[in-house]
C-alpha cells in the first residue's frame, strides 16, 4: 500500500476497528487542519464497506461539526438505518479526539431500467490543455477556468492522480473528494469585498469555513479523467453563502450535483 499522505488509493483503504467501525489518515492540508473533502470520501468509503457491492452510491448529506486534526487519525463509525430491496441508507460519524467532527448520511440504489433524461448543461469553458493547472493537493489535477465577469461562479476541471481500478466506490468517493474544492470560491466571487484577480492569499479579507455538504450521483464516473465544475452561489445571509452545481464529463454528460453552504467571516488576522 502507497503513503496515505500522498496516495489516494492508500488514503481510502481504511483500518477495521471493530464491528462496523474504521480509521483513516490522511496528509497535512496547507491552511492546516483537515480538508473537509476527505472527511467525506473516507465516510462514504466506511458506509460502503457495509453495503453489498450491487447497490451504487446515490447520495450523501453531510455536516461539518468541528475542524479536524491532520496530527490524528479519523475513526468512521457507521450505523446501519435500512436495508431495503432498492435503497439503503447509512449514517456515519467522523470522530477524533475532540469529539464528532463529521455527520453523514449515506444512500445506495440498484439500478433500474427507466428512462434517463438530462437538462442541465455543460457550461462553456477551454479545454484542460489549454487553461493553467492550478491544484494545490498531490490527489488531483486542477485547471479553473476564469469567470471573473460572472458574479457568484467558479467553474474548474479536476481530475484524480490514482489509478483506481475498476470499484465503482472508489471513483464516487474521488468525486466526492474534489466536490469540496470549487464551492468555497463560488460563494468569496459573490462577497462584496471580493479581492481583485491579482490579490495575494495573505491579503483575503475572509476566512471560509465548509458547514455542509450535499452531493447526488447521477451516473457513473471514472475519477481519473477530466471533469468540469460549475458552482453558483444563490445569495450570502448572516454570513453563509449556498452553493449549487452540476459536475460534467468533457463529453457534457451529467454525472453528478453538488450543493454546499459555507460561512464566510472577515479576517481578523488581516
Amino acid at each position: 500500500m502507497g503513503d496515505p499522505t500522498t496516495d489516494f488509493a492508500a488514503m481510502l483503504t481504511l483500518e477495521p476497528h471493530g464491528p462496523d467501525v474504521w480509521v483513516g489518515t490522511g496528509p497535512r492540508y496547507p491552511w492546516g487542519g483537515l480538508y473537509g473533502g476527505q472527511i467525506v470520501a473516507q465516510a462514504l468509503r466506511a458506509a460502503a464497506h457495509t453495503v453489498e457491492p450491487e447497490y451504487r452510491v446515490h447520495s450523501l448529506h453531510a455536516y461539518f461539526i468541528r475542524r479536524g486534526d491532520a496530527s490524528e487519525p479519523v475513526r468512521y463509525e457507521v450505523d446501519r438505518v435500512r436495508n431495503g430491496r432498492s435503497f439503503i441508507t447509512r449514517t456515519v460519524t467522523a470522530r477524533q479526539a475532540v469529539g464528532a467532527i463529521l455527520s453523514m448520511s449515506a444512500s445506495f440504489q440498484i439500478d433500474e431500467d427507466a428512462p434517463e433524461v438530462q437538462t442541465a448543461e455543460l457550461p462553456e469553458a477551454p479545454a484542460p490543455s489549454e487553461l493553467v493547472q492550478d491544484s494545490w493537493s498531490s490527489m488531483f489535477d486542477r485547471a479553473t477556468v476564469p469567470v471573473t465577469e460572472l458574479a457568484g461562479r467558479s467553474r474548474g476541471w479536476l481530475k484524480i492522480n490514482a489509478d483506481l481500478g475498476d470499484d465503482p466506490v472508489l471513483h464516487a468517493c474521488a468525486l466526492a473528494y474534489m466536490s469540496d474544492d470549487y464551492p468555497t470560491d463560488a460563494v468569496a466571487a459573490l462577497h462584496p469585498d471580493r479581492p481583485g484577480p491579482d490579490a495575494r492569499p495573505e491579503d483575503h479579507p475572509f476566512v471560509a469555513y465548509s458547514l455542509d455538504h450535499a452531493m447526488w450521483f447521477h451516473r457513473p464516473v471514472r475519477a481519473e479523467e477530466w471533469h468540469l465544475t460549475g458552482m453558483i452561489c444563490h445569495g450570502i445571509i448572516a454570513s453563509r453563502g449556498l452553493t449549487v452545481g452540476h459536475v460534467f464529463t468533457e463529453e457534457g454528460i451529467h454525472v453528478a450535483s453538488v450543493s454546499q453552504e459555507v460561512l464566510l467571516r472577515a479576517n481578523r488576522k488581516r
